[in-house]
């Protein structure tokens, strides 16, 4: 999916939260949110109807004047008229049109953009009728709803989906070269990679954190190699954004990761992996990418015997579960094993298309159920009869069993450990569903 993107606007304490909250955890395919990426802007996966989208709540602001407060909420939605494919524009039916909903409302009538007007805590008749003078703010698209009970949230949903053509949803397997991302936080060395790799200054490399605004796209095309490759803002703590341009930079980083393959996470190796880190490589895991991890400027680090064996042992920790990922120790100025950084991304896109006989999973890994059998449940035994990889574009396995409901996570981990064991899926997540024979 090409990164077609909602971003939900409004003044404080409309229910946007709520709203956000209910589109992620409403339908059984959504994936967790990821908190935090901006400010207490919160981002997440939704899926209504089989098309899947990027939500975006744009609220949260920590402030105590009003005037900041209103300046902040118009650039919110200037950013979402700027970025999102569809806006949803929320207001409260309790306090009626106030004088800074119709603010936002007059900056949201510039754009292009479809804005669907959600009149929020609708959730009686009274309401519904005193919800009637929002038709006044002239959207031709206006639906009351509460997101406290999902009453209304149907309708909303079908419409929006309405907007994901078929092309958004087939971007990335219409290219036919691979597509490698290089995220990260800000100044561990993205865009010297870039230079590095092209043999250009192609983009612009500063010391100070946040040179990159935008995603920049290059062509590689040397060496019997052609791919293209995404370099990223970098996507900072909540507490270290301090300017509107943050969030452009965010929503476009997010972008990147949807257009890619494959995911270049490049960390500081003298900083170590931190928690921004692991929400970043989390992040990409959820979407299904190929990942290789850099740890970049290991010509700065005090080196003993086994120092990158140690490192690369504690790396994999943090990152479990989902520790089979490549691990390349990287210097960009001194221009030290960055091409096998490439050459290994490359290794990943193609192990993220593989596609294994069903004959020859059946035949390997019924042997395996059969040396370690599943837990009996209830005096029942679990007896998973077949296996195939679904037609998908990231490897995921179907197992048909007689009770796929009771399959618990450590069996769901040992299976998993067995495709990897038996075939190369080193650096992409999998997916495995156990469905009733």
């Amino acid at each position: 999916m090409a990164g077609f993107t909602v971003a939900i606007v409004g003044r404080p304490n409309v229910g946007k939260s709520t709203l956000f909250n209910r589109l992620l955890e409403q339908r059984k395919a959504i994936v967790d949110d990821q908190s935090g990426v901006t400010r207490d802007r919160q981002y997440g996966i939704a899926d209504w109807n089989g098309k899947t989208f990027n939500v975006i709540d744009t609220g949260g602001f920590v402030t105590h004047s009003d005037d900041v407060f209103e300046r902040e909420i118009r650039k919110q939605a200037k950013v979402a008229m700027e970025e999102a494919n569809v806006i949803i524009f929320m207001c409260d039916v309790t306090t009626g049109i106030t004088d800074l909903d119709a603010d936002v409302a007059d900056i949201l009538r510039r754009t292009s953009k479809p804005v669907f007007l959600v009149v929020n805590k609708v959730d009686n008749s009274q309401r519904q009728l005193e919800a009637t003078e929002f038709y006044s703010m002239g959207f031709e698209r206006t639906y009351f709803l509460s997101s406290m009970t999902g009453s209304g949230t149907g309708e909303l949903l079908d419409d929006v989906v309405t907007f994901i053509t078929p092309d958004m949803e087939d971007a990335n397997q219409n290219v036919d070269i691979p597509k490698i991302a290089i995220i990260g936080q800000p100044n561990v060395g993205k865009s010297s990679l870039l230079n590095a790799l092209v043999g250009v200054e192609r983009n612009i490399v500063s010391d100070i954190a946040g040179t990159t605004r935008d995603t920049i796209h290059t062509r590689y095309n040397m060496f019997q190699k052609d791919f293209m490759l995404i370099d990223t803002a970098g996507i900072r703590r909540k507490t270290k954004v301090n300017e509107d341009l943050e969030f452009y930079s965010v929503i476009r980083a997010i972008k990147a990761v949807d257009e890619s393959d494959v995911v270049m996470l490049l960390l500081d190796a003298e900083k170590g992996i931190t928690a921004q880190d692991l929400s970043i490589f989390s992040l990409a895991a959820r979407k299904g990418k190929g990942v290789v991890v850099l740890v970049n400027k290991w010509d700065l680090v005090e080196k003993a015997t086994n120092t990158a064996r140690d490192y690369e042992k504690t790396l994999k920790e943090r990152l479990a579960p989902f520790s089979d990922v490549p691990i390349i120790f990287t210097s960009v100025t001194e221009k030290q094993r960055i091409f096998k950084a490439i050459e290994t991304a490359l290794e990943v896109y193609e192990n993220r298309t593989r596609r294994i006989q069903t004959s020859v999973l059946n035949e390997v890994l019924l042997k395996a159920i059969e040396a370690y059998h599943p837990p009996v449940v209830r005096g029942i035994p679990i007896r998973i009869k077949y296996v195939t990889q679904l037609p998908t574009h990231t490897p995921a396995f179907a197992f048909f069993c007689n009770l796929p409901d009771d399959v618990k996570t450590p069996y769901r981990n040992y299976l998993e450990n067995q495709i990897r064991t038996k075939f190369d899926f080193k650096g992409v997540p999998l997916k495995i569903f156990f469905r009733k024979k």
